[in-house]
């Protein structure tokens, strides 16, 4: 993929919408918005936002990145249907990318948490499949069960890929994620 692609990330894995657009390496627009259900009928309006936002239009899209959870079924299920048809209908790539890999563009070499239900946290550590940690986490530690810290590596490849092209830290939310989740998508060149 060129290094000047303008990708749309987008994501409805939880209660939320998140919605980001990238063009190289600048964030041109990105958006959340809190949302426990509606998300079908709400997404394509935010897309529109995000895309009028960044002043870019559906044919200058050249990918789409798609937030694959975890998270709930149906609001993944609407993320994938969106992306795929919209990726037909524009002729595009979708890829999509799981909330691990978009979070982790912060800081690969270390492990990552997602919240889970009832109170728990999905933590995958690098290279390894995810886990969940037979009990919740207690509330007083601020450590993610199962999180050992590492040292630091010699030679980072992409340890701070989101700050170093300005991107808002997918650390910080949902809306870092969608912005993470175009990032993803572009800079590992998985679209072709």
């Amino acid at each position: 993929m060129p290094s000047d692609a303008t990708v749309l990330g987008f994501d409805t894995s939880g209660p939320w919408i998140a919605c980001a657009v990238i063009r190289g390496d600048s964030v041109l627009a990105h958006h959340h918005q809190d949302l426990p259900k509606g998300q079908g009928e709400a997404l394509m309006p935010a897309l529109q936002a995000v895309l009028d936002a960044a002043g870019i239009t559906w044919d200058q899209l050249d990918a789409l990145g798609a937030g694959i959870g975890p998270g709930n079924f149906t609001g993944i299920r609407i993320t994938c249907a969106a992306a795929r048809g919209l990726a037909l209908g524009l002729g595009i790539p979708a890829i999509g990318v799981d909330r691990f890999d978009a979070v982790a563009l912060d800081a690969p070499e270390r492990p990552v948490a997602v919240a889970a239900l009832r109170g728990q946290a999905w933590v995958r550590a690098p290279g390894a499949a995810p886990t969940l940690p037979a009990r919740p986490p207690d509330p007083s530690s601020s450590t993610p069960p199962g999180f050992r810290p590492r040292a630091p590596p010699q030679h980072r490849h992409r340890a701070d890929l989101g700050r170093r092209r300005g991107y808002p830290s997918p650390r910080l939310g949902t809306d870092g994620a969608a912005v993470g989740t175009a990032c993803f998508a572009a800079e590992d060149g998985l679209c072709h």
